[in-house]
């Protein structure tokens, strides 16, 4: 049978690629109710060889490949529960999803959740990287109608701490409480109710609402600290500026010390600009994904709670305002050192100029000098060549005289002497004025 003819140009070598980006990391389909735990590593220094061994250690899981993580999105079904690997610029995590264990569920007080995780014993503590999130989220059904009853039950579940809690949806369609503490055993937890019929595919795309909320929360505040070891040098590096600037107003240094201090000074600033400006573009955009995940949730909220978009906010928007503030601090001192690099550099450029006109001045000077010599040289020269061309002449009267002519030498020779004067006077001025000529 022949090849159907394409209907279209030849495609580009990355349209598949791209096309299908929008399906790379489809969200987990979650029966309820279920319990997820989920891990997130800061991936520096780790391959995906040190993550697919860790994945390969999982029931049934031997012959996993590196071509298997190739598309950094890997779901693997196991014994009762599933795993899903991603790994991301930063970041890799780790979601498992499972039934809710017997004695989990509301009416309990702080269930002991770790213990039942579904992976092998040590697994989770042999994930390589660093762990910055770890949230473990019971979803299960419930009436939330009215939500104050479910909200209750939500706060005995979680235990003494201060909640936060909305009901999510234009229409309501579920509860999410949680309260933001890490606990010792080292995760965060999150509750979330929805009515009887919760479909699957609502619950995996709340679920992944919540964890990447969270995720870009924490991945957002990782220049606080940055900003906190930033200030003492920004405020120091200020404070030298402005020195350099009074000194530079009133000349009280000179020009040498100021260039190497403002160098040293300007050195400085680069490299905290050079080592922190990832950080603090990364910040931003992880501000703005949790806001668009905030958005995404529709919250409404429950009389006397705050809504977890107001408590993230609430504390993120100080932070971010903090990073964004420095940051802009870090470039302003930066453009204020390029302008008092020029200012500098101008009053170098004019005392070079001086300097220069006064050398200029000197060499005029002495090229004066120096004609004036010529000039007093050249007389005395023409004087010695007269004498010389007089004292042949002379001796050449004296051997005439000798060898029987009537000439007297002194008195011919004394008649020579102006016009030998003005014959070796006008040779002189042909020479020079042929020189010139030539130039």
């Amino acid at each position: 049978m022949e090849p159907t003819p394409s209907l279209l140009p030849a495609s580009d070598p990355q349209r598949e690629l791209l096309h299908n980006e929008v399906h790379a990391r489809p969200p987990a389909r979650i029966h309820l109710p279920a319990l997820l735990t989920y891990v997130a590593v800061f991936n520096e220094g780790v391959d995906r060889e040190q993550e697919c061994a860790l994945l390969r250690r999982l029931p049934g899981q031997a012959a996993l490949t590196l071509d298997d993580l190739h598309g950094n999105f890997l779901r693997l079904r196991l014994p009762g529960y599933t795993l899903k690997w991603e790994r991301h610029t930063e970041f890799t995590r780790y979601s498992i999803v499972q039934p809710l264990p017997e004695g989990c569920g509301l009416g309990t007080r702080e269930p002991d959740l770790p213990t039942h995780i579904a992976t092998p014993p040590g697994w989770l503590a042999a994930i390589p990287g660093r762990t910055f999130a770890a949230i473990q989220l019971v979803m299960l059904e419930d009436t939330i109608s009215p939500p104050v009853p479910a909200l209750a039950l939500a706060r005995t579940w979680l235990g003494e701490h201060t909640v936060v809690a909305s009901l999510m949806g234009n229409n309501a369609h579920s509860l999410a409480v949680t309260d933001f503490w890490l606990r010792p055993c080292g995760f965060e937890r999150m509750l979330v109710i929805g009515p009887p019929g919760t479909s699957e595919t609502r619950a995996g795309r709340i679920a992944a609402r919540l964890f990447e909320l969270e995720t870009y929360r924490l991945m957002a505040l990782r220049a606080l600290p940055v900003v906190k070891e930033l200030a003492p040098l920004l405020a120091r590096s200020e404070r030298q500026l402005a020195d350099i600037t009074a000194q530079l107003e009133n000349k009280g240094a000179s020009d040498q010390a100021l260039l190497d201090t403002l160098v040293s000074l300007a050195g400085g600033v680069e490299r905290a600009t050079a080592e922190n400006v990832y950080r603090f573009a990364a910040t931003r955009a992880y501000d703005t994904l949790v806001s668009q995940r905030t958005a995404e949730l529709r919250e409404q909220p429950i009389p006397g709670t705050q809504t977890l978009g107001e408590f993230m906010q609430r504390r993120l928007s100080p932070a971010m305002a903090t990073v964004a503030a420095t940051a802009q601090r870090l470039a302003s001192l930066s453009e204020r050192i390029t302008r008092t690099s020029a200012l500098l550099r101008t009053r170098v450029d004019i005392a070079t100029e001086e300097q220069n006109q006064q050398l200029l001045a000197k060499l005029t000077k002495g090229q004066e000098m120096q004609l004036r010599l010529q000039s007093t040289v050249e007389g005395l020269s023409i004087a010695a060549i007269s004498y010389y061309v007089i004292s042949l002449l002379l001796y050449l009267g004296k051997a005439g005289k000798a060898a029987g002519l009537p000439i007297n030498p002194e008195m011919a020779a004394g008649a020579l002497i102006p016009l030998v004067l003005w014959a070796v006077w006008r040779t002189t001025k042909r020479i020079h004025e042929k020189l010139h000529a030539e130039h």
